[in-house]
């Protein structure tokens, strides 16, 4: 086909290839770059999308898995933090009276009120506990914390001191981990003496 400039188009049904006689625009052989009569469609297909869509899950389920294991970290430590205040306030009881308080005296809030003053009833409770039960168990338990208390006769704590709370020489106090914390499921503290 032939045009008023002197061009000669070989058309192709994807391409249209123009022979013209302008040296400017000709290459080696005379012909000029092709031109696709093809539509270039934008977007993305969907392999592209597919392949976004498995990155952006593979990233957030290494998030979510990090976000929770720094909050078993973070309720652990507090479980060691909470132990820790209860074992300073159960050595300060001991000081001033030369005893220690029995389980019922622990789980009696109005006797705590009287007796320890400085204690934050908050350290009664276990981070993971729904309840806010501010009482401790008898025997280590998950979610709450355990308080064995004896006379110091025999092996453990002793024998219990429950009727007469001042014979009660010895305790354990217990916080059971999520998961393991330095090869430890529990986190224990005893009496000093």
């Amino acid at each position: 086909m032939v045009n008023n400039h002197s061009q000669i188009v070989e058309i192709t049904p994807d391409k249209v290839i123009p022979k013209i006689n302008n040296q400017n625009n000709m290459h080696q052989e005379g012909w000029v770059p092709m031109i696709s009569l093809k539509k270039r469609e934008r977007g993305f297909t969907i392999v592209e999308l597919l392949i976004v869509i498995v990155v952006i899950g593979i990233l957030a389920l290494l998030v979510i898995t990090t976000y929770s294991g720094i909050q078993a970290k973070a309720r652990n430590s507090k479980r060691q933090t909470d132990i820790q205040s209860v074992q300073t306030q159960l050595e300060a009881f001991f000081s001033q009276n030369g005893y220690y308080p029995s389980l019922t005296d622990m789980n009696s809030s109005s006797w705590l009120d009287t007796n320890m003053k400085s204690l934050d009833k908050n350290a009664l409770v276990d981070p993971s506990n729904s309840s806010s039960s501010a009482t401790l168990a008898s025997s280590p338990t998950a979610k709450q914390y355990s308080y064995q208390v004896g006379n110091g006769q025999g092996s453990g704590v002793g024998a219990s001191c429950e009727s007469d709370d001042t014979t009660c020489a010895k305790y354990t106090l217990t916080a059971e981990y999520e998961g393991t914390v330095n090869g430890q499921t529990q986190y224990q503290k005893s009496n000093l003496d």
